[in-house]
C-alpha cells in the first residue's frame, strides 16, 4: 500500500504543468482504448498460434491491466493522492481495503477466464454432437454463467464480509418466500427448462398447441412464441404447453394431406382411384416417396367416397393449401376428362304400395272459414 502512494506521489511530482497533466492522461486513456479496441484481434492471433485458453489469459489479463493502469495514473497525475489517502484512512484505519480489492479483483479476472474457458470447451462438446440445438447450447451457456458467477459473489462476499452465515441464512428464507410468492413463474421457468431439453418442437416448426397453430417463432426460459397464419403472435407459457397436448407437423420434415372426393355409383372405383393418383403426378408440391395413394372410405348418400392420400415436404400452412387446391383442381380436371361424374348430393323418395304410392292434392277448394289470409269485401255498386 505504501509503495502505491510512493508512486502516485512521484506521478505527481513529475507532472507540474497542466500541459503535462493533459498529455499524461491522453497517452494512458488511448493507450487503454488501443487495447480495447485491439484484445479481440490479439486473443485471435494468440488462439490460432496456441490454445484458447491462453489467448483468454492473455486478453484478460491486458484488458483489465490497461484499465487499472489509466486509473492509476490519471490518480496521480492530477494529485488525488492526498484526497484517496485521506478516504481510505478514514474508513480503514487498519488498511486492509487495497488488499481486499485486489484479491476481489483478481477472483473477478480469474472467473472471467474460467467463463470463457467453460463456454469454449461446451462449445466444442456441441459442435461435435447432433442431438443439441443452438438455442439448447444458449441455454446451458446461461446456466452454466449463472453458478459460476454465483459462486464468485459468495467468495468475494467472504473476503468482504468475516460472517457470511447470517447472510445465506438471510438468503435461505428470502428464497422461500419469493419461491412461494412466484411459484407460477417459478413453474414456468422449470417447465422451460423440460421444453428445452425434452425436444417436442423447436424453432420453425409447424405446431398446434392447446388449440393454437402457428410457425414457432422463439423458445424462451418462460413461455413459447407462435406467430399464426393470419399474422399473430402468441405468447403461450411453457407451464401451459407442457400440460397440453402438442401436434408438431413438421417433426419428420413432412405431412400427410388428405383430399375427399365422392364418385358416383356407377363408375368403377377403381378406374376413379387411377385417375386420381395419375391427377397428382405433375403438381410439384407432391412427393414422389412415399407414393401417393387413393382409399375407399366409406359409402355416402349420393356417391361412393375416396380419400386421396399424398405427402408435402417442407410443410407450411402455405405449401398446404398450395398442394391442397392444386390437388383438387387436377382431379376435377381429370375426371371430368374422363366423364367420372362427380355427383351432387340428391335424395330418392318411393312410397309404399299398400298406401298407394304417393298422392298429390293439386287443386283443393279454398274453405272461407279455414282459409288464412284471405279477406272479404262486400259487393259494391260497380260489381
Amino acid at each position: 500500500m505504501v509503495d502505491a502512494f510512493t508512486g502516485l506521489e512521484w506521478l505527481e511530482n513529475t507532472f507540474h504543468t497542466q500541459f503535462q497533466k493533459g498529455v499524461a492522461t491522453a497517452v494512458v486513456t488511448g493507450l487503454f482504448l488501443l487495447v480495447l479496441v485491439s484484445h479481440r484481434r490479439l486473443q485471435s492471433w494468440i488462439s490460432d498460434r496456441s490454445r484458447a485458453l491462453y489467448a483468454d489469459i492473455v486478453a484478460t489479463i491486458l484488458l483489465f491491466g490497461a484499465g487499472g493502469l489509466a486509473l492509476y495514473v490519471a490518480v496521480g497525475v492530477w494529485g488525488a493522492t492526498e484526497e484517496l489517502s485521506t478516504v481510505l484512512s478514514r474508513f480503514d484505519p487498519e488498511g486492509t481495503f487495497l488488499p481486499r480489492v485486489t484479491a476481489s479483483f483478481v477472483m473477478v479476472v480469474m472467473t472471467y477466464i474460467v467463463w470463457r474457458f467453460v463456454r469454449r470447451l461446451l462449445h466444442d462438446v456441441v459442435a461435435s454432437s447432433t442431438t443439441v440445438t443452438k438455442h439448447q447450447e444458449e441455454v446451458s451457456n446461461r446456466v452454466i454463467q449463472v453458478f459460476i458467477w454465483s459462486v464468485t459473489l459468495v467468495i468475494v462476499l467472504s473476503i468482504w464480509i468475516d460472517d457470511l452465515s447470517g447472510l445465506l441464512v438471510g438468503a435461505g428464507f428470502l428464497g422461500i418466500v419469493v419461491g412461494m410468492a412466484a411459484r407460477q413463474t417459478l413453474g414456468a421457468l422449470l417447465a422451460g427448462f423440460v421444453l428445452m431439453f425434452s425436444r417436442s418442437f423447436e424453432i420453425g416448426h409447424w405446431v398446434e398447441i392447446d388449440g393454437r397453430e402457428g410457425t414457432v417463432t422463439n423458445i424462451s426460459i418462460f413461455n413459447t412464441q407462435i406467430q399464426s397464419f393470419d399474422g399473430e403472435y402468441i405468447v403461450v407459457p411453457n407451464d401451459v404447453v407442457t400440460t397440453s397436448i402438442v401436434t408438431n407437423r413438421s417433426k419428420k420434415g413432412r405431412l400427410r394431406i388428405e383430399v375427399e372426393v365422392g364418385v358416383d355409383y356407377s363408375v368403377d372405383v377403381d378406374q376413379a382411384a387411377t385417375l386420381a393418383r395419375d391427377a397428382l403426378e405433375p403438381i410439384e408440391e407432391v412427393m414422389d416417396v412415399p407414393e401417393p395413394m387413393v382409399v375407399t372410405k366409406q359409402f355416402g348418400e349420393s356417391s361412393v367416397v375416396l380419400g386421396v392420400r399424398f405427402w408435402i415436404d417442407r410443410p407450411s400452412a402455405r405449401r398446404r393449401w398450395t398442394a391442397r387446391t392444386k390437388a383438387i383442381s387436377a382431379i376435377k380436371t381429370q375426371f371430368e376428362e374422363a366423364d367420372v361424374k362427380i355427383p351432387y348430393p340428391q335424395r330418392e323418395l318411393s312410397g309404399r304400395e299398400e298406401t298407394d304410392g304417393f298422392r298429390m292434392q293439386l287443386d283443393e277448394p279454398v274453405n272461407e272459414t279455414t282459409a288464412r289470409g284471405t279477406t272479404s269485401r262486400r259487393p259494391s255498386e260497380d260489381d
